[in-house]
């Protein structure tokens, strides 16, 4: 009788994918013949009903088949959509409720709660609602079909929440916010747009050493480094000797992105080996690149007066950054936060933007932007010209120069372990 069973059951789920729900319901009703607490048949043939507009014969159904199967949420969602249909909104309540009771994360069971919630009239703990199944909804992509309208409604009424609470938020904090200093104007809009639900808090995230501890800054202070009056004053010496090589040398200008074979490139694909995000390189992990230097005397000597930083293997890097027309630098982290990265800008057309974090900045001809790139960081030039900037290393000021010590140490004994020495 079982193996009867199953060619029914499967036969039935045929007949209903093809749309042939006569000959499914017909099936239905031989399996509930066979086998009368069935609760596949009971619930198909629920469903069968409620289509027929029959639903105090689905509501039967149903519950005979929440009887035969207690702990299957998707058959208490489904009495409370009939529960809905009849105008019972306390029955259809107590249904979800006792849907996510058996699991928590039954993303159909969250959606129907918000659902619920918007239609009396309960905005914002639907908005609430939403964002808790988004957040237990797998990537868009992998939406499942049946539910993708009620995902993309999620979304909307979300947005319009952060929307709604964010104009209500600059209200209420408008007079503190107007009482902070300058430089802590930053920090906070940053925190309303966490509170809001925009953007998530960036963290450092290094590719190598992490020095925990350390705040996540995203763009530090001018007046914190003394060099940088006297860089920006060789602005134009700089910018002189890069011109140079970009009309001499442009050969050496080589890819900054190069992934061999077989290495996983993630968000790299589409820059890796390409020359829209090329470098002219006067120090390269460590290591000076004398012949490129002998090309730039002037911006070795403005280089040279700053303390860059050295970690063994890893800095000082200096390089000339051209970024071609309308290129995008993806998202992405660099290798320790013990070191800061500084952009000297020298050519930069207009339409060029950089995001550090949750701070996005401009670069400007001769000003000097440092900044932390173990924070996620991403460049864009939608120009229809090039962009150089001059891009170096320094030390973190947070260390101290026995912790400077400490990151090389701890550097150098990584390199030696994974040699074998």
């Amino acid at each position: 009788m079982n193996d009867q069973i199953n060619q029914l059951v499967q036969s039935a789920g045929l007949a209903s994918r093809a749309g042939r729900w006569q000959e499914a319901e017909r099936l239905w009703n031989q399996v509930r013949a066979l086998a009368p607490q069935h609760p596949q048949a009971l619930y198909s043939l629920g469903i069968h009903a409620l289509q027929r507009g029959d639903s105090a014969g689905a509501l039967e159904l149903l519950q005979a088949a929440h009887q035969a199967a207690p702990n299957d949420p998707m058959i208490l969602l489904s009495i409370g959509m009939i529960q809905r249909e009849r105008g019972q909104h306390d029955g259809e309540w107590e249904a979800i409720n006792a849907a996510l009771a058996l699991d928590a994360y039954f993303l159909p069971g969250l959606l129907a709660k918000a659902a619920w919630f918007e239609r009396q009239g309960h905005a914002r703990a639907a908005a609430q609602a939403y964002v808790n199944a988004l957040t237990v909804a797998p990537p868009q992509p992998h939406w499942p079909e049946m539910l993708k309208a009620q995902l993309l409604h999620a979304q909307t009424k979300v947005a319009q929440h952060r929307e709604e609470f964010a104009e209500y938020l600059a209200h209420r904090v408008g007079g503190p916010r107007a009482a902070l200093e300058a430089g802590a104007l930053g920090r906070w809009d940053e925190a309303a747009s966490i509170i809001v639900g925009r953007t998530k808090p960036y963290h450092a995230d290094c590719n190598q050493l992490c020095v925990p501890r350390l705040p996540a800054i995203p763009f530090f202070d001018r007046e914190q480094f003394a060099w940088v009056p006297e860089l920006e004053s060789r602005t134009y010496d700089i910018l002189r000797e890069m011109r140079e090589v970009l009309r001499n040398e442009q050969a050496e200008f080589t890819p900054y992105i190069e992934y061999q074979p077989g290495d996983p490139v993630n968000q790299w694909r589409e820059l890796n080996h390409s020359r829209r995000w090329s470098t002219y390189k006067l120090w390269s992990y460590s290591q000076p690149v004398h012949e490129h230097l002998a090309h730039c005397p002037q911006t070795r000597a403005a280089l040279e007066a700053v303390e860059m930083a050295t970690i063994t293997d890893v800095c000082p890097n200096a390089m000339f950054s051209a970024l071609a027309p309308h290129t995008h630098i993806p998202p992405h982290h660099g290798e320790t936060n013990a070191r800061l990265v500084v952009h000297l800008p020298l050519i930069v057309p207009e339409k060029c933007t950089y995001r550090v974090g949750f701070e996005r900045r401009e670069w400007k001809v001769g000003e000097v932007l440092i900044f932390d790139d173990s924070i996620e960081h991403e460049a864009r030039n939608d120009s229809d010209e090039l962009r150089v900037v001059l891009i170096f290393d320094v030390w973190n000021p947070l260390l101290s120069l026995a912790e400077r010590e400490m990151v090389n140490a701890m550097m150098g004994a990584h390199r030696d372990f994974l040699a074998g020495r």
